[in-house]
């Protein structure tokens, strides 16, 4: 018997742009649009009545944010899946979804192909989710947490297992750091610019950019004419 599709709730404060979400998750086969509403408010009275299994979530609402829309959703209890779909790119916004437990961050504008690939990991995730849990009461191993845990956004590259990162550095504070780098609007950052955006120590911050240089997903760029000691920035590599 074939699995149901996933039942997709579009919250979106501009009605063109909720159209175009809904017919991108239209395109998809496992999934089905439940729902598209504009406000904060009719989001949460959503969820409640149609029962989603992911939420496509707008930062700017016309109501109440949709980081507060995630917050209250986590204080009533609901454990429905959410990914922040918006143009905000700031700090804090990244943080409060990061900390309302978000599977995927997705920055304005994106891609068909991009999407196809988020929502078709998120399957995956929810697949692999499925077969751990029937494995029975003799608990997780440590592998089987790595994949549970591991981001949507890695899990779209491939069913490879998780990147296994140096000593000292983790998997949530390296997500931190690319989402910082991807939105910066400058062409690159240093080090101590990523440490004060994240709120990390500068040689911590330098950790994790050299390690994504090294990976091939960052750029290091020398800065000349800066008075002092040489800076190195780095730039995010599109892909």
């Amino acid at each position: 018997m074939s699995e149901r599709p996933l039942g997709v709730l579009v919250v979106d404060d501009d009605p063109a742009v909720a159209s175009l979400h809904q017919a991108y998750v239209g395109t998809l086969a496992g999934f089905t649009c439940v729902g598209v509403v504009h406000r904060g408010v009719d989001a949460l009275r959503a969820v409640e009545a149609l029962r989603p299994d992911l939420v496509l979530l707008d930062v700017h609402l016309p109501d109440v944010p949709g980081t507060e829309v995630l917050r209250v959703l986590r204080a009533s209890g609901s454990d429905v899946d959410v990914v922040v779909v918006t143009a905000a790119r700031e700090l804090d916004v990244v943080r409060a979804s990061m900390s309302g437990g978000v599977v995927d961050f997705l920055v304005k504008p994106f891609s068909l192909a991009l999407f196809t690939d988020r929502l078709q990991a998120y399957a995956a995730h929810r697949r692999q989710l499925a077969r751990t849990g029937s494995g029975g009461a003799a608990g997780l191993e440590q592998d089987d947490v790595d994949r549970l845990l591991h981001p949507v956004a890695r899990a779209a590259a491939g069913p490879a297992a998780p990147e296994r990162l140096p000593k000292g550095l983790s998997h949530r504070s390296l997500e931190l750091v690319v989402q910082v780098l991807r939105s910066a609007p400058e062409p690159d950052l240093s080090a101590g610019e990523v440490a004060a955006r994240c709120g990390m120590a500068r040689v911590s911050a330098r950790r994790y950019l050299e390690h994504l240089e090294q990976t091939g997903r960052a750029a290091v760029r020398p800065r000349y004419g800066v008075a002092g000691r040489p800076e190195n920035g780095y730039a995010w590599l599109q892909r």
